[in-house]
């Protein structure tokens, strides 16, 4: 499984891929808004450390305004992957920029069959929104589990990217439901690589090491 991280704080970026571990990047407008950067400022930075996937998200509600939006970021970089919601414009976006071979993450996945309907208008990657969906009582990673399930009965090339991810337990399912891509806020990378039984043994060696000098 491919780990993304979702940020647009280049400091997060550098330090979390200095680890060796990150595959690629998501953003979203919210994100990108916290840097008081505009997303081309952003993308130039991001794209200089990572070398993988960058999702960067349209505004546009209209599908004509997704397809400008779309290939104006593609034209940044060939990394540069297009982010479109799950809607109705956002379907007739998919399918046009996936027919001039431009990548397209559908972001706002929320029910298996959204994922279904993205992957055959031509989606590279599915985003189902995780955390979202435990915060109003249902369960994110059965729904994962659902559309992973649904896909394998198919060839539809779309990757899905388990997103809004709050814990080291949803990446933990993630990987164990066989899921393209995990990506995770710094928070939650820090927190999965950290058990307090590795510091406590860590300081113990190195008590143990020091007595012994």
């Amino acid at each position: 499984m491919k780990l993304f991280i979702d940020t647009a704080a280049i400091e997060e970026i550098r330090e979390a891929a200095s680890w060796g571990v990150i595959d690629g990047v998501t953003t979203n407008p919210s994100l990108v808004a916290k840097t008081g950067r505009s997303l081309e400022e952003a993308l130039t930075d991001i794209l200089e450390i990572v070398d993988g996937p960058i999702s960067a998200e349209v505004v546009s509600t209209e599908a004509d305004g997704m397809i400008e939006e779309g290939r104006r970021l593609a034209r940044i970089h060939p990394n540069v992957v297009v982010k479109i919601p799950m809607i109705e414009e956002g379907l007739k976006a998919i399918r046009a920029l996936a027919d001039e071979d431009i990548s397209v993450n559908t972001t706002l996945i929320f029910q298996p069959a959204q994922g279904l309907l993205a992957a055959k208008a031509g989606a590279t990657y599915l985003s189902p929104f995780v955390g979202r969906l435990d915060d109003i009582g249902e369960d994110g990673m059965a729904m994962v589990h659902s559309l992973i399930d649904m896909l394998e009965n198919y060839d539809y090339p779309a990757q899905v990217l388990v997103a809004s991810v709050r814990n080291p337990g949803h990446v933990i399912s993630a990987a164990e439901m066989g899921a393209d891509v995990a990506t995770c806020p710094m928070s939650v990378l820090r927190q999965i690589m950290k058990h307090p039984l590795t510091d406590i043994g860590l300081e113990k060696f190195l008590a143990d090491y020091n007595k012994s000098r």
